[in-house]
């Protein structure tokens, strides 16, 4: 595939004093709101939960930069090789030259910049939960794109995703990449995926990475990796906990657990007490039990059939689905079910 260039080179002689600066807009669903209550429920409930997207504070959000780094994590290999074999077969699946590129989870905003010259936006939304760290990625890819408009919207999407107003309303290419879409349940992923659609416009596109079912060797190595970058990803959503919900937990109480629950189709991530233990918070605490467990994160894995039900059953119409040689991981092109 012959590399496209760059649609946005920085013009010679530009002036160095007045660069663009993109700029950040709070969502309307925020998770600072109501985080601590969020969080003390969950570890009050009967079986102890802590929501993954508490996972993204901005130390957490670098931490999962450092696992997609990862050899055991083949996730962000495999999609990347992927893009690279079939993107021209994947942009030529529905148009969306001159869009409005929303994307979505965009941690540090790579994965995008490598697609700039192939999709040539007009626009590009930053849409995360970790403001912090949302920001500085944005001012490092306005440096590089210093003619592409771009905005950050930091909120909390992790039942629905809700644009604010200031998203152009052009052709919008909605990308999810990864497999993000794995923490929802199906039923979930479909009231999620209802949520795009609804602010996809007639003309939009979306662009989706799916991980698919595959030997529970790999799959298990790629959630707990021999260096332990997962463990410590997994542990810090304890130390966020503590600053969103007053509560006390220390990290040497605690220990990663990761396995694949085949029945489901799901990795399932929790940290186990290691002895008996007592977390406080304001108004409230728990006893945990050595061996009792806090639930983190699922990951379902899917089959390419099932998956392409699911994008129907929320009103999207699957025009394209890639696969790498291995048949690991997939990713999908659809339109709303009314497009043509």
């Amino acid at each position: 595939m012959t590399q496209a260039q760059p649609f946005a080179e920085p013009p010679r002689g530009r002036p160095l004093s007045a660069p663009r600066r993109p700029r950040l807009v709070h969502g309307r669903r925020r998770v600072a709101d109501d985080a601590g209550a969020q969080l003390r429920a969950g570890l009050a409930a009967p079986a102890a939960s802590i929501a993954p997207r508490f996972f993204y504070d901005e130390l957490g959000s670098r931490l999962f930069a450092a696992i997609t780094a990862l050899d055991a994590y083949y996730p962000t290999r495999t999609e990347a090789e992927l893009l690279a074999t079939h993107l021209p077969a994947i942009v030529a699946a529905a148009p969306v030259a001159g869009c409005t590129f929303v994307d979505v989870g965009a941690g540090n905003c790579e994965k995008a910049r490598h697609l700039f010259p192939a999709v040539r936006p007009t626009s590009y939304v930053a849409v995360d939960i970790s403001a912090d760290f949302l920001a500085a990625s944005l001012d490092a890819l306005q440096r590089q794109f210093p003619d592409l408009p771009m905005l950050g919207v930091d909120t909390d999407f992790a039942t629905r995703l809700e644009l604010p107003e200031d998203v152009p309303a052009a052709r919008r290419l909605f990308f999810y990449p990864g497999s993000s879409i794995g923490n929802f349940t199906p039923d979930e992923a479909v009231v999620f995926l209802r949520s795009i659609r609804e602010q996809m416009l007639p003309d939009g596109v979306l662009w989706l990475g799916v991980d698919l079912h595959k030997p529970t060797a790999i799959l298990e190595r790629a959630y707990d990796d021999e260096l332990g970058v997962t463990a410590a990803f997994n542990r810090n959503v304890l130390l966020h906990c503590n600053r969103l919900a007053g509560t006390d937990f220390a990290l040497p109480d605690w220990r990663h657990v990761a396995f694949y629950a085949e029945p489901v189709r799901r990795i399932e991530m929790h940290l186990e007490a290691l002895r008996d233990v007592v977390v406080h918070w304001p108004g409230g605490s728990r006893a945990f039990r050595a061996g009792e467990r806090i639930h983190t994160e699922n990951s379902y894995k899917h089959d390419r059939d099932g998956f392409t039900a699911l994008l129907a059953r929320a009103g999207l119409r699957t025009v394209g689905v890639f696969t790498d040689a291995k048949d690991w991981f997939a990713f999908f092109v659809a339109v709303p079910a009314t497009a043509r």
